[in-house]
């Protein structure tokens, strides 16, 4: 027997960082300071991003391209590997990205398969939602409440222990 099932996610959106919360917007300023440094002569696409960590520190990376496409990284997945290296059992609260080039001004940027299935595992690791702030060069800003959001039915590790 057929059954329809629908998979739907809600986020807020904001004009501009100014109707966030103070820390929020040092967040999302702080991703399009960590923009600057990206290293994108390929594709002349910046992109920032900085973690909230539960201790009070922020960690922050950018975009990293090769020649070698494949060997490049994006700011998402940059940012969240150092907060982990650095901060091993620290909980990741928020994750702010931003996207500065001309053609982000109007159109809402958002992480690639790749990163979305990075910042799922670091959620279900560490058993707590990571909020989501993109922030597009116009200044509109899209917040999600949980990475899960950006990738519904997400492969994680549970799946695969053994029993």
């Amino acid at each position: 027997m057929k059954k329809n099932h629908t998979i739907s996610i809600q986020y807020h959106s904001y004009l501009s960082k100014e109707e966030l919360s103070k820390k929020d917007q040092l967040l999302l300023n702080k991703a399009v300071q960590l923009s600057q440094d990206a290293y994108a002569p390929y594709s002349a696409f910046n992109v920032g991003a900085a973690v909230q960590l539960k201790n009070g520190e922020v960690v922050g990376g950018s975009n990293q391209e090769n020649a070698a496409y494949p060997s490049g990284l994006c700011a998402e997945r940059v940012t969240m590997f150092a907060a982990s290296a650095n901060f091993r059992d620290v909980e990741m609260e928020c994750i702010a990205i931003y996207a500065g080039s001309d053609t982000t001004a109007q159109k809402q940027i958002s992480p690639c398969g790749s990163c979305r299935q990075v910042m799922s595992e670091y959620e279900v690791k560490q058993r707590k939602e990571i909020r989501v702030l993109l922030m597009n060069a116009g200044g509109e800003v899209w917040e999600f409440l949980s990475c899960g959001d950006l990738l519904p039915l997400a492969f994680d590790f549970t799946a695969l222990k053994k029993k």
